[in-house]
């Protein structure tokens, strides 16, 4: 364990402009204050501080809600397929399930970590959970 102070915010970053371009920024797995730093130093393990901008991310608290989006996603992208083997192809249960029980994990596995980052982002914006409420000067207040 580190004892060393935790370094300042640099004041020169380019903050989003709205909550949109916040959560933009975190499903794309990068630092939603800075946009340049890769948000996650593991698969799903965010970094303690970014390293580009210094935010300290150590406080967020993602939980169980990126797994939410992603099941809802996940079976907003199944019901379609699931509908279209079920009524246009005459396969049996077990065919059905051997194509979309794989794709089910695929996607899974393909939403989970922009989902994290984007509820990062959302805590970030809002302020929530020790995050430090930042807007850009000529942010667009409305969009939150």
């Amino acid at each position: 364990m580190s004892l060393e102070a935790p370094k300042a915010l640099r004041a020169d970053v380019a903050l989003p402009r709205s909550f949109g371009a916040a959560l933009l920024r975190g499903v794309r797995c990068r630092c939603p204050r800075c946009g340049d730093a890769s948000l996650f130093r593991k698969w799903l393990k965010p970094h303690d501080t970014c390293p580009a901008c210094a935010l300290d991310i150590s406080g967020q608290r993602a939980d169980d809600f990126p797994a939410y989006v992603s099941i809802f996603v996940t079976g907003h992208l199944l019901a379609p397929i699931l509908i279209m083997l079920g009524s246009d192809f005459a396969l049996s249960t077990f065919a059905i399930l051997a194509i979309t029980l794989p794709l089910a994990v695929v996607f899974m596995l393909a939403t989970l970590q922009p989902a994290k980052g984007g509820v990062i982002a959302l805590q970030w914006w809002h302020g929530m959970h020790g995050f430090r409420r930042e807007r850009h000067p000529e942010s667009d207040e409305d969009a939150a």
